[in-house]
């Protein structure tokens, strides 16, 4: 591993050398730019942009754009960035992955990349893990952006439609990789396009980018809700149905003289349908149409309006005179199994899509599986994928290099530290079981308070972290508590942990996005200390904001926060030196993570910017990660004595065999729901091409002609085979198929039936002329309009039935691995085979709909469905984690941004 990671280095540091030149020349015009006035310095803003306009590239504008970030920052701010974090932003514009070590200062380097590329005007996504981030890096960060003249926008949970669309219209946007994910989803649910959020996906930069992109990676975006039309409308068609009485097609009408029938008036059918057994097809006649629109209490069944409720009846009348139970399907513990026709066998997880599952188990009696469905779902892996250019920093992606290679094509380059790590890491103390763990955690713990050394302590859960906080109540020894129930005052814990004598106990959520100040943070005393003089919440944004005003209590606010500032800066500056004297912080993790880059991110909470610090692990024989993943060799030591550690190399290799086994089984199962998801991923972005098209107002009479042509080809093609005699053509059966679509029967007595060819061209013909002569009587504009509301509700109402379809034929096919078939395999060959019938259906759905029209119709874009529940749906080995959509929030509750501030005194402020 030595030799590997020699290697690895040498590619950081040969592409670091490339860097360094244009490091250089930034620094050398350091001078000249802090001469500038505020005035000059924020016109570089349109300078760029009429440069990028006139040819230059960001390249070329890279030094002079990054020197002033750099001028802007030192302003607002009051920091100026280091060498090493030019390097990181010029990885970051690159498009590669930038691991910078903890404290090397991640937020401020991602202004120079965000800058120089939201010059271009397409946007820039700048990705955080949480809320609270998103919203605390928009305001700290955003100063710079906006004294530069660029916007700012942040994405977060709760907010209205329009504030997201301002969000994303902002030439920086700050938001988590859900809020982004679920965004896209629904834009593509949308069916106008001024109600969509997102602009396009061009730049992203990913902060934490292995927990997004690698550790979240496991857990598909999913949409869930339910159709306008509820599971009743199966029932109702069924009910109907069952009323009618049809009759089915003799094989003599089919077999003889077949060519004089054809030339024969349209009779008139007594019976309500017809039912072709040769082509499972049943439909109704004039007679079954009257009865239908007599139920359901409608005009005209024929009208585009009621196409759902026509899809309804046609797939109730398949199911009941087509489908056959022990034959087609079979019904076991309450639910329809569809058999195999060619091997007899049932086919797991396989649902017919279209309606006609639904239609079955409305036949049958059973539980009609329809009130829950996905609308819409995709990874994370192939929604990144999607920028046009995609960046990211963490302290620890090295140990995932070639996951982001493979699935990301994206390159790793570690980044200098501006000054050398002194942290010393410490071997771990390995104990036989977690009782003797535990107390040796807490003599550590006592031994090092009692020098003053603030300590931070890791846990895996909330469960450990309360048991270790009660054995310190037992011993009443002071401690700060961080998990997910004390969320809200997630800042202000971390924000005092490097104070002298704390002792913060913590579960992963201090391990990311956090920094630990040794002596502690003054900014947030200040905060404190305002909010207890009861100066109102947003004054103290205000306050902390570069933006001029002219409010006084805003001018005053200022004031009072500048001057704590000061105060505490000195209170601080105090503080840190006992810290150091100290040994800095001290970091206890009390158990070993699944992954590698966990331990690291929790150690690189201490020893920031050169500061000392020290770190060790605490490890028994009885934790998950040993027990489950040990193997053999730590057998031998269950035996040792328990308030005795267990000094082994043996142990220390087999903890990194252990951990190296859970990140292959991860991997493997990322890997997994990638290769799924990228069945699906090409079938979304036939559909999302299409309904963009639609959204985007294009002319797609020429793709409904196209469509027109498809379907009349294939339909020939179905019914009259061309290596078989011209007697043998199937053309009564095509009569009546096309009927049903684009050419009424009677239009057939002008046919010469000679070659499949010319009935193609001449089919063709006729069905233009139709249309031709329907869009003259509506008028153009109008029917480019019908195209593309008929052409929507067709494609949203059948993509989502193949959704459905898709996710239970994901969720069950692993079962195919018992026979030695693979599964992914399986899924996409059976996948494509239900697209290609998707898009047969909504060619022939959409021509059927269009053909039906009136200028008396009265057609209107609506949803097919509603979204009901946005989930976090993990593998088949996690726990699924679902957030339900709040609708209503209490003024007095918790902002549901995950600040900690009260509704009233953040989203809710303006209410």
């Amino acid at each position: 591993m030595g030799f590997l990671r020699k290697i690895f280095r040498s590619f950081s540091e040969k592409e670091i050398s490339k860097l360094q030149p244009k490091v250089d020349q930034i620094l050398s015009l350091e001078e000249e730019y802090s001469k500038l006035t505020d005035e000059q310095l924020k016109n570089k803003t349109e300078e760029f942009k009429v440069r990028l306009k006139n040819g230059e590239t960001l390249d070329d504008i890279l030094v002079e754009a990054f020197a002033t970030v750099r001028e802007a920052s030192w302003r607002v701010l009051g920091m100026k960035h280091y060498p090493v974090q030019l390097i990181g932003g010029m990885i970051l514009h690159q498009g590669s992955i930038s691991e910078m070590k903890t404290g090397e200062g991640k937020t401020l380097v991602a202004t120079l990349p965000a800058y120089l590329n939201a010059l271009e005007g397409k946007g820039v996504h700048v990705v955080t893990v949480n809320d609270y981030l998103a919203e605390r890096d928009k305001d700290w960060m955003g100063k710079v952006y906006r004294y530069l003249g660029l916007s700012v926008g942040c994405v977060l949970y709760g907010l209205t439609q329009r504030e997201r669309q301002e969000a994303y219209n902002a030439d920086i946007t700050y938001a988590t990789n859900n809020q982004l994910g679920f965004d896209y989803l629904r834009d593509n649910m949308e069916i106008y396009k001024e109600d969509t959020v997102q602009r396009g996906l061009h730049y992203a930069i990913v902060d934490e980018v292995d927990s997004i992109l690698i550790d979240e990676a496991r857990t598909p975006l999913i949409i869930s809700g339910q159709g306008e039309e509820s599971t009743d409308m199966y029932l109702k068609a069924d009910t109907f149905v069952k009323t009618l009485e049809g009759r089915i097609l003799d094989p003599e009408e089919t077999e003889k003289n077949k060519l004089d029938m054809l030339l024969e008036d349209v009779k008139l059918e007594t019976v309500d349908f017809v039912v072709d057994e040769k082509r499972k097809s049943a439909t109704l006649t004039e007679q079954g149409t009257e009865k239908a629109e007599k139920f359901f209490g409608i005009e005209n069944l024929s009208d585009a309006e009621n196409m759902e409720l026509a899809h309804h009846i046609n797939q109730a009348l398949k199911a009941r005179n087509t489908m056959h139970n022990d034959i087609d399907y079979v019904v076991k513990d309450d639910e329809i199994l569809i058999v195999d026709e060619f091997t007899g066998r049932i086919m797991q997880g396989r649902r017919y899509s279209d309606g006609l599952h639904q239609a079955l188990e409305a036949k049958e009696g059973v539980n009609i599986k329809s009130e829950q469905k996905t609308l819409a779902t995709i990874t994370f892996q192939n929604f990144f994928r999607m920028y046009d250019k995609l960046a990211g920093m963490t302290g620890t992606a090295m140990t995932e290099k070639d996951e982001f290679a493979e699935i990301y094509n994206s390159d790793v380059i570690e980044a200098p530290t501006n000054r050398p790590v002194i942290r010393i890491d410490e071997n771990d103390r390995v104990y036989v079981n977690e009782k003797a763990k535990f107390n040796a955690v807490v003599e550590e713990i006592k031994e090092a308070h009692a020098t003053g050394q603030p300590i931070l302590v890791g846990t895996v859960s909330i469960e450990k972290s309360e048991y270790l906080s009660s054995l310190l109540k037992k011993q009443r020894i002071p401690h700060e508590v961080l998990n997910a129930k004390q969320h809200a005052r997630e800042a202000e814990i971390v924000a005092q942990a490097g104070e002298f004598g704390k002792i913060t106990i913590a579960t992963n959520m201090a391990g990311r996005g956090t920094d630990i100040v040794l002596g502690g943070n003054p900014e947030y005393m200040a905060k404190a200390e305002m909010r207890k003089r009861g100066i109102e919440e947003y004054l103290i944004d205000e306050a902390d904001g570069y933006a001029e005003t002219s409010d006084e209590e805003i001018i005053e606010a200022r004031k009072i926060f500048a001057e704590l500032k000061k105060q505490f800066k000195e209170k601080t500056d105090e503080n840190a030196k006992k810290v150091l004297e100290a040994g800095g912080l001290l970091i206890i993790g009390t158990e070993r993570h699944e992954s590698r880059r966990i331990d690291n991110q929790l150690r690189g909470r201490s020893g920031r910017q050169g500061d000392p610090g020290r770190s060790r692990f605490f490890v028994s024989l009885e934790d998950d990660l040993m027990r489950l993943f040990g193997g053999q060799a730590l057998k031998r030591f269950t035996s040792f004595p328990e308030d005795e550690p267990i000094e082994a190399g043996i142990l220390s290799k087999a903890i990194q065999r252990a951990q190296a086994r859970v990140e292959a089984n991860n991997f493997s199962t990322r890997k997994r729901v990638l290769e799924y998801d990228n069945v699906m991923n090409k079938q979304r972005e036939v559909i999302y091409g299409e309904r963009n098209a639609v959204l985007n107002g294009d002319n797609i009479k020429e793709s409904i002609m196209t469509m027109l042509q498809t379907v009349i080809d294939e339909s020939v093609d179905l019914f009259c085979n061309s290596s078989t005699k011209k007697s043998d053509w199937e053309l009564v059966g095509l009569k009546n198929y096309l009927a049903d679509i684009c050419v009424p029967a009677n239009k057939w007595t002008t046919l010469e039936v000679t070659s499949i060819e010319k009935l193609k061209v001449d089919l063709l013909n006729i069905a233009k002329s139709i249309y031709e002569v329907k869009e003259e009587h509506i008028g153009s504009e109008q029917m480019r309009e019908i195209e593309r509301i008929i052409l929507l509700k067709v494609v949203d109402q059948k993509w989502m039935d193949h959704i459905d379809a898709m996710d239970q034929l994901k969720q069950n096919i692993g079962a195919r691995a018992i026979g030695n078939e693979d599964p992914v395999r399986a899924y996409a060959n059976e996948g494509y085979e239900m697209f290609n019938e998707l898009n047969h259906s909504i060619r022939e759905d959409t021509i059927r709909f269009l053909f039906r029209v009136e200028a008396e119709s009265k057609l209107e874009r609506e949803k097919v469905a509603k979204a009901e529940r946005e989930s976090l749906e993990g593998a088949a080995d996690e726990t699924p984690r679902q957030r339900t959509v709040s609708r209503k929030v209490g003024r007095n509750d918790l902002c549901p941004c995950g600040s900690g501030k009260k509704y009233k005194n953040c989203h809710g402020k303006n209410e």
